[in-house]
């Protein structure tokens, strides 16, 4: 059973001077902008008592502001931004975990945890995501083939939830597998207790191969996989013919003392992310089209090798080559773009090249689009992953008769028994949802029971019927 306990919500916390004001907000897709009263609390005795104060419009709560659709805008309403939220409470380096509050970011606890030769056990490809966003989308990375989604590495946390309550869940709860995945809807989470990786050094050693095709892609992932920790394809979805799916494959593992050069071993924990002029806040309408994107993808598969093996990178060139680009998100102009992630079960290859054919055919402009392989699936209610292949890509918002292909891709995904990833989804229909997450009604039911008068809501449950 989890264990309950009552934070002092009665105590008289005056919201006037809590942070807070309106804003407009999106998801790093920037699309369908909505305003909402944004609160920053900096103690969970104001989070809890901005959640009690949320209004008719209820609330979410908010990290970065990484989720790629709405799954952190809440019209009308208010939203908890729980950055203000961000200390690092302990850490055992003899066992290898770490208390934190939910707004620590994963760069953050890069920078503190790898003088002490310990890293985070799953990052997405940015680092500046929140613990408590890792846990509500139940993040995976590049490692999902060995290590699983984030929340298989939390040991514990704290959930306020609608009545008041924190509880202390641990994995295996209902509790804990609904929030694992929930989107924030089940509560707010104040702080996680996480399970580490030890490194030797901050630098990866990297295997990088070219694949002449998706089914050259995909025999090369199935065949070498189980050999490294982290693996991922960038793929062409311009290339057609026999071309179709050629991909450039990255694979790594974290890099030993002993294969560093002398000068390196001096400080083999250094964690230095090196940072890259920031988009520009104006960028042109039709800067990413099919010809430029084209041109680009061209070069990229080019300019990478053939084959090359042992490399050293740092982990912000292995992991997070885009955060070197601050607000890169820019580049797709005002109209924002749509990321488009699916996954399909082993077995049903068939689909993947369908679908990626299809995309090919269609022309769509995607030049951050990434294949990889998943192993198990994750025991949250509404886990993306599953064994099987998933498929990312940025779409710019604005291409002519991109809703209406996207829903057909949608029809392909879940008659193979697959599903698409709420934290990216910005226009799934809301009917295909159940055959997606076998779980839903049970998601359904828990919220219904623990929130009955809705004090937690965002524009995706609200589009979603979650």
């Amino acid at each position: 059973m989890a264990a309950e306990t009552d934070l002092p919500v009665d105590l008289p916390v005056d919201l006037t001077v809590v942070p807070a004001d309106v804003d407009t907000l999106t998801g790093w897709g920037r699309t369908a902008p909505t305003l909402a009263r944004v609160i920053r609390p900096r103690s969970y005795e104001e989070a809890a008592a901005a959640v009690r104060a949320c209004g008719a419009r209820g609330s979410i709560a908010r990290g970065l502001g990484r989720a790629y659709g709405d799954a952190a805008q809440n019209a009308g309403g208010s939203v908890l931004d729980m950055t203000g939220l961000a200390r690092i409470r302990a850490i055992d380096a003899e066992a290898g975990l770490a208390v934190c509050d939910a707004g620590v970011s994963l760069h953050h606890l890069m920078e503190v945890l790898l003088p002490l030769g310990w890293f985070v056990p799953v990052t997405p490809g940015t680092r500046w995501v929140t613990v408590g966003g890792a846990v509500g989308a139940d993040i995976h990375g590049k490692n999902h083939h060995v290590s699983g989604s984030f929340s298989r590495h939390v040991v514990s946390l704290d959930l306020l939830t609608a009545d008041g309550r924190v509880h202390t869940l641990a994995p295996g709860e209902p509790l804990f597998d609904a929030t694992a995945g929930g989107m924030g809807l089940t509560g707010v989470i104040l702080s996680v207790t996480l399970r580490l990786l030890p490194v030797e050094t901050s630098l990866m050693r990297v295997d990088t191969e070219r694949a002449t095709d998706l089914d050259d892609l995909m025999a090369r992932l199935t065949e070498g996989d189980h050999r490294h920790r982290y693996s991922v394809a960038w793929i062409d979805l311009l290339a057609r013919g026999a071309a179709t799916g050629r991909a450039v494959l990255t694979r790594g593992d974290h890099a030993p003392c002993r294969a560093l050069p002398r000068r390196a071993r001096r400080a083999p924990l250094a964690f230095r992310p090196g940072r890259l002029p920031g988009a520009p806040a104006y960028v042109p309408e039709g800067l990413l089209g099919r010809h430029s994107v084209g041109l680009f993808n061209e070069l990229w598969y080019r300019r990478a090798p053939r084959h090359s093996t042992g490399r050293l990178q740092s982990l912000g060139s292995f992991f997070h080559p885009l955060d070197g680009v601050p607000h890169w998100n820019r580049v797709y102009g005002r109209g924002g773009f749509v990321q488009y992630q699916f996954v399909v079960g082993y077995g049903q290859e068939e689909t993947l090249r369908r679908v990626v054919r299809r995309i090919a055919s269609r022309r769509c402009p995607s030049f951050l689009a990434v294949l990889k392989r998943f192993g198990e699936a994750d025991p949250g209610w509404l886990s993306f992953p599953l064994p099987g292949w998933t498929l990312a890509l940025d779409i710019p918002a604005g291409l002519s008769g991109l809703g209406a292909f996207l829903d057909e891709l949608d029809e392909e995904v879940v008659t193979a028994g697959g599903r698409v990833y709420l934290a990216k989804d910005s226009r799934l229909r809301p009917e295909l949802l159940g055959a997606m997450y076998p779980r839903l009604d049970d998601f359904r039911e828990l919220r219904a029971r623990l929130d009955p008068t809705g004090v937690f809501v965002s524009d995706l449950s609200r589009r979603l019927g979650l």
